[in-house]
């Protein structure tokens, strides 16, 4: 099957992008297409965090990234779990740079990762964000920095998927298609070196 995996063990599917790629429409559209299926929203999941909650890009630096390691152990076990009992898992999250990924796949050792970056540029990533409810909107002046650290350490790494020209509803329908054989992760790469796409 080319599309994403959904017997026994299900696939992995971690989508991600920068903010207003449309990671949020997409995976609950996904999700909406599989036949037993769980969407795992990254921005929830932090928010879990109420008293002495610090965001992904706030301070102290050093607990903004306990923090963002704690998301990420809780989005993988619930992963985990889920795969466990037949659902495949939607991941909706922000994957950064290559060690958050390394992390990722560490802790999913016994499933198939599949990683998806939306990439609609950065034009129509902002575009996109003026088009949400004004509760949803982020307000983000780092695209360019991080669109070349997401290109420089993820470049060679799953599905680099260019949206631009496509409706959510399009988007959601190929990935769920062809996700499998674009966006497999393979192996974990050793340090310093790169990841094996199947």
């Amino acid at each position: 099957m080319a599309g994403v995996h959904t017997a026994e063990r299900p696939d992995c599917l971690i989508v991600t992008g920068m903010p207003g790629a449309g990671k949020s429409t997409v995976t609950r559209l996904i999700a909406d297409r599989l036949p037993r299926s769980a969407r795992l929203d990254g921005d929830f999941i932090s928010r879990l965090v109420v008293s002495g909650r610090v965001g992904a890009l706030g301070e102290p630096a050093e607990e903004a990234a306990r923090q963002v390691e704690l998301c990420n152990r809780n989005l993988c076990t619930l992963a985990n779990n889920f795969s466990d009992a037949g659902f495949t898992p939607v991941v909706d999250w922000v994957i950064p740079d290559g060690a958050q990924l390394d992390f990722f796949v560490s802790l999913l050792p016994a499933r198939r990762v599949l990683f998806v970056v939306l990439a609609p540029g950065i034009d129509v990533c902002r575009y996109r964000n003026t088009l949400r409810d004004p509760r949803e909107r982020f307000d983000f002046d780092g695209y360019e920095d991080l669109e070349s650290a997401m290109k420089r350490e993820l470049g060679d790494v799953g599905w680099w998927f260019d949206t631009s020209a496509l409706s959510p509803e399009q988007t959601a329908d190929r990935i769920v298609r062809e996700a499998g054989v674009k966006a497999a992760t393979g192996q974990r790469r050793p340090p310093g070196g790169h990841w094996v796409t199947e």
